[in-house]
């Protein structure tokens, strides 16, 4: 009971500390948290789904977003696109003011990450009554891979299959359409994603293996330094205070594992 009663005490003066003003002004200028999400077919560690009753979308990155915005105690704002890829790019414009996408060097030329709050990889879902088992016999010239476009992973399938055709899409919905219609042999994307896909594609297989690992991150625009700080504690504490484990827990993804706590610097 005791140490029940210190930890409720340690996460309500978590919750009331004092916002840094350079934090507050750097997250939120508009006077709201403005969230960017990827909405899409099938829910993962980054991609939010559409609320079959209200429209609106749900999933791990809208429980965190709307958590940090209960800490900074400010309004959530959900901007939503299409795939990660136009996420990112919506960054130095000014659209967002903090952002959960999976990490990759080429995003780091134009957002600022910080700690990863889950690891995935990506792998294959083949067609039904596809010959392939192995992510290695993916890479045959007759083979066409469907992948998002601009994103880590079709970027990784691209550069890692040699034989194989990467046809990039711009959302999941359209990735599915072409497998149904047999345009496309296999789709690349996070396991957790494929997993969602599954129940639209009766006998389409998920491959053993990946051929891409990252962590989903949080991250804000370029020249925010104090907004980069303050998201990165909240992410490391909510590894430990259970914030992560209940954005997860509450999109689903109880089996999912958070990301271990970062070394310090």
């Amino acid at each position: 009971m005791k140490f029940a009663f210190t930890v409720a005490v340690i996460f309500a003066l978590s919750a009331c500390a004092t916002v840094p003003d350079d934090a507050r002004r750097e997250l939120a200028p508009t006077g709201k948290l403005r969230v960017g999400v990827g909405v899409g077919a099938a829910p993962s560690s980054f991609w939010a789904t559409k609320d079959p009753a209200t429209g609106k979308p749900r999933g791990v990155t809208v429980n965190l977003g709307q958590a940090l915005a209960d800490r900074l105690g400010v309004p959530l704002e959900l901007v939503v696109y299409p795939n990660s890829g136009e996420v990112t790019a919506a960054g130095p414009k000014g659209e967002w003011d903090v952002t959960f996408v999976p990490m990759d060097d080429e995003r780091k030329k134009v957002i600022d990450f910080g700690p990863a709050y889950y690891l995935s990889t990506s792998t294959y879902m083949v067609r039904p009554g596809s010959p392939i088992t192995t992510i290695a016999e993916v890479d045959r010239a007759d083979v066409k891979v469907g992948g998002i476009a601009n994103t880590t992973t079709a970027r990784t399938a691209i550069a890692t299959l040699k034989n194989a055709r990467v046809i990039s899409f711009r959302t999941v919905e359209e990735i599915v359409d072409k497998m149904k219609t047999g345009e496309i042999d296999a789709i690349a994307l996070g396991r957790e994603s494929l997993r969602g896909l599954a129940p639209q594609l009766p006998g389409a297989r998920v491959l053993d293996g990946y051929f891409h690992a990252t962590g989903t991150s949080v991250a804000v625009p370029k020249g925010k330094p104090a907004a980069l700080a303050y998201v990165s504690r909240f992410i490391e504490e909510g590894k430990i205070d259970g914030t992560v484990r209940r954005a997860l827990d509450g999109a689903g993804f109880a089996d999912l594992a958070v990301a271990p706590p970062e070394k310090a610097k």
